[in-house]
């Protein structure tokens, strides 16, 4: 009779143990309940690569420690005030946070300066486009008069050829030169330099096949992120950066941010009619901590450019709700600069 009891019990207990595992492995998991997404997305995006490389410009530690060295000195503008870091600050993500960059004289720029993060993987460089890579990018702010405001090309080589520090760094890291320091070495190695910084996010676990590097919120504001239409233009490995938009498809964006200036972006470069508001699509990527915003930085707050884009880009009016969702997303997107790239 005890042994019976001893059987009952154990079999009910069983029993018990076998609903209990039954009704756990009902649960829908995010992973599960997002599976659909997660193909999508897989489908639309692309994991960041660690580096950006060029095959005319092979990168050696010997050059992008020189670049480093570049990006950091302000002796590469007219009165040493300006370095590549003052507008383009690695310590806040690249950039300055401020809507136009003030240069050597003091004057400011036409447009909100870009992060250098990432940079090297854009279609082009600058808001119009003007430059085809961070080399040929690298040398145009230390002429521009608004900005570093130095003279000419042999301005800038004569004061770094006084310069012992240079002498050895652009030996070393262009060695089978005789005559090392010269302007389109200088442009490499700060454009090695930038192909350095990568800032990969938990957003790449995610799309490498991580189901569960992003929570529940998160997957709900990608989810958002795409149904909103966001992905016609911010897609690809940088969520941008590979090409070319008007900025108001559907109405004036100056009507929506308040510009004080109607910039007429490309057209300025090309004279085209057609190429009018149109713009270089910028890259997600560190969002949340870039702003302000667009190319005229005329909007601060993530919330309100988001809301804006939704209206004159894809005509949708988000909800509160759906903002929020959206920003929830572009979080994840967020990532390090490694240190022993920073002063």
């Amino acid at each position: 009779m005890k042994n019976k009891l001893i059987y009952g019990l154990v079999i009910t207990a069983l029993m018990s143990c076998g609903d209990r595992n039954s009704k756990t492995s009902d649960i829908e998991t995010p992973s599960d309940k997002y599976a659909e997404l997660n193909i999508q997305a897989r489908a639309i995006f692309g994991v960041l690569p660690t580096v950006s490389k060029k095959l005319e410009n092979p990168l050696t530690n010997e050059k992008i420690q020189l670049g480093k060295a570049l990006y950091f000195d302000n002796r590469l503008s007219k009165d040493n005030t300006q370095s590549c870091n003052t507008c383009h600050n690695l310590n806040t993500y690249g950039v300055d946070n401020k809507s136009f960059s003030e240069g050597n004289d003091g004057e400011l720029g036409g447009r909100n300066s870009p992060t250098t993060l990432n940079a090297a993987f854009h279609i082009a460089q600058f808001w119009d486009g003007r430059e085809p890579d961070v080399e040929a990018q690298a040398g145009g702010p230390i002429l521009n008069p608004i900005e570093m405001a130095m003279p000419n090309e042999n301005a800038v080589i004569e004061k770094l050829s006084k310069i012992d520090e240079y002498k050895k760094l652009f030996s070393k890291a262009f060695p089978n030169e005789e005559n090392a320091i010269t302007y389109d070495n200088l442009k490499k190695a700060i454009g090695a330099f930038e192909r350095k910084l990568v800032t990969p996010s938990k957003f790449d676990d995610y799309i490498s096949g991580n189901d569960n590097a992003l929570n529940e919120k998160e997957l709900k504001g990608l989810q958002t992120f795409i149904n909103s239409g966001c992905v016609t233009c911010h897609s690809g490995k940088l969520l941008g950066g590979n090409m070319f938009q008007k900025f108001g498809l559907f109405s004036n964006y100056w009507e929506h941010t308040k510009s004080k200036k109607i910039d007429e972006g490309i057209f300025e470069v090309t004279k085209n009619e057609t190429d009018k508001y149109f713009f270089k699509v910028p890259s997600l990527r560190n969002i949340e901590k870039t702003a302000p915003y667009f190319h005229d930085g005329s909007i601060n707050e993530l919330s309100a450019a988001i809301k804006i884009m939704a209206k004159i880009q894809v005509n949708k009016d988000l909800t509160e709700k759906e903002i929020s969702e959206i920003i929830d997303f572009l979080k994840t997107l967020t990532g390090n600069v490694p240190n022993e790239l920073k002063e």
